[in-house]
Order: C-alpha cells, then structure tokens, then sequence
C-alpha cells in the first residue's frame, strides 16, 4: 500500500512537472505552430517561387535560376539598390543624430529640474505612434506644391520660388528621406534615453568635477558607456528602414520615374504591376538575406550585452 502511494505521488509529480520550466517546450508549441503557419510557411514558399518562372497571369510555372540572372542583370536593379542604400544610410545616421540629441537633453533637463521635459518627451513619441500610411499621407500634405503645402508657404513667405519636393527626381528621394527621419527618430530617443540612464552618475559627477564641457562628456564618458545600446538602436533602425513600405507607398509610390523605388517596392512592383512573380519573389529573398544578416548581428549584440 505504501508502495502504491509512493508510485502514485512520483506519477503526480511528473506530470506536474511536464508543465514547469523544466519543460517549456510544452508552453511554446502554440507559439511556434503559428510562427510556422503564418513566417515559415510563406517565407518558405516565396524562396519556392524565387526559383520559378511564375506569372500572376498563369498558374504553370517552371523551376529555373534565370529569376535571379534577371534581376541581376536588370539595368535598373543597380539603381534600386543605390537608392535603397542612400535612403537607409540617410535615414539612419540622421535619426541616430537626432534621437541622441533629444535623449540627452532631455535627461540633462531631468538631472537640472528643469520644467517641460515630459512634454518634450511625449511630442517626441507622437511620430512612432503613427502609422506609417498616415505619415506618408502627412508629409504629402506638407510637400505639395499647392496652396495647401505648408512648406512651399513658408518659401513663398521668404520670397522663394516653389520647391517640386516630390515631383523633382533629384530631390525627392531627399524629399522621403527626411520624411523617414521624423518617423522614426523617436525609436532612436528611447532606446538611447534608457541607455543614458544606465551611466553612472558618480561618472558624470567626475566629469563635472574636472570641468569637461557637455559635447566632452557626449564624447568621452557617455558614448563609450552606452555603445551596445547605440549598436542595438542602429541595428533596429537599419532593418526597420530596409522594409520601410507603408510611408513611401502614399508619398511618391516609387516616383517619380524609379528615383525613390527602394527593394521593398521593387518587389512589389514587380510582382503586382509587372505580373512577374519569380523575378518579384527572387527580389523579396535578396531583402530577406540583408535582413537576416543584420538580424544575426542584432542577435549576437544581445547575447554580448
């Protein structure tokens, strides 16, 4: 009898214990089933179709490499990747720039009591909780050569001519790229303004100590204690930029011409207006493969932090 109550407490306890951490497998099936069903399965079938020569007009297809030589041999394909490259490196360094600048003064206000640093920091969370779309239909607002374009007014009030922001294809990519910078600079502030946070006052204190100027202690105290969190940040905003589609799309849609078509729109182009499925699907896993490179990098910069 005692046996039996010993064999019966032991099968308690194992079952019990399929459901602990020693077994968390079990807690993430459901979130892995759903991964599965809903990111490896069309990643999966897209890398499928990469190596095809679909059209959305036809449902045969054969498996070929030529997608691929086609999208490497495209005249245009050079210039998609400039204009990408351009807009991320733009897009980056500037909300990098600017997002330190907002984070670091609005700590300084916080550590001097200064009044007004909450409100700064809440209008510098507006943008990030805008959608994309939204932004794009903003900034078109804003751009437009009417009279409805605040920009253009304010040229127009300094006696300048108005300005094509969106039309001119040598300034529109500019024009999206600032645009992009707004967007997401706020990310950056956070991100940096919890990492100012974690230097240590009696650092600054030393810094003040022996009289270092504010851009000294930026240089040479804060920036070297927070740097896997700048790493991070710049990490974040360069896959973010990448697949940057929802505030390009109603801004120029790729325009004018391909002066602003980044790889995510030459995907889409490809594949919805030029009916190409391979070439658009080979297009979608060459930005797959840059993401997952910087991915890889932002996943081995958290296992060091």
């Amino acid at each position: 009898m005692r046996n039996a109550t010993i064999i019966e407490k032991s099968a308690q306890i194992r079952r019990k214990n399929v459901f602990n951490n020693q077994r968390p497998i079990l807690w993430l099936l459901p979130l892995l089933f759903f991964l599965c069903a809903f990111f490896l399965v069309p990643i999966l079938d897209v890398l499928k179709m990469s190596f095809t020569d679909a059209s959305m007009t036809s449902s045969d297809y054969h498996f070929t490499f030529n997608s691929y030589l086609r999208v490497i041999q495209d005249s245009a394909f050079l210039g998609v990747l400039g204009v990408t490259f351009f807009f991320v490196a733009f897009s980056v360094i500037f909300q990098f720039l600017l997002g330190f600048l907002i984070a670091f003064s609005v700590d300084n206000g916080e550590r001097r009591h200064l009044h007004g640093t909450v409100i700064t920091r809440t209008i510098s969370l507006i943008s990030w909780a805008i959608p994309g779309v939204a932004i794009g239909i903003i900034w078109k607002i804003m751009y437009a050569e009417t009279g409805s374009g605040i920009l253009n007014y304010l040229l127009s009030l300094i006696g300048l001519d108005a300005v094509a922001f969106l039309t001119d294809p040598k300034i529109a990519l500019l024009s999206i790229s600032i645009a992009n910078v707004w967007r997401g600079t706020a990310q950056s502030m956070i991100l940096l303004y919890a990492g100012i946070k974690t230097v240590p006052m009696d650092i600054l204190e030393a810094a003040d100590v022996d009289g270092a100027s504010g851009f000294r202690k930026i240089v040479s105290v804060v920036i070297p204690s927070m740097r896997s969190v700048i790493m991070i940040n710049l990490l974040l905003n360069i896959i973010n930029t990448f697949n940057t589609f929802d505030m390009i799309m109603p801004l120029t849609g790729g325009g004018p011409g391909r002066s602003t078509e980044v790889l995510v729109l030459s995907a889409y182009r490809t594949i919805f207006q030029q009916l190409d499925l391979g070439k658009g699907c080979a297009v979608a896993v060459i930005l797959l493969l840059i993401n997952v490179c910087f991915g890889i990098l932002y996943i081995k910069m958290n296992r060091e932090e």
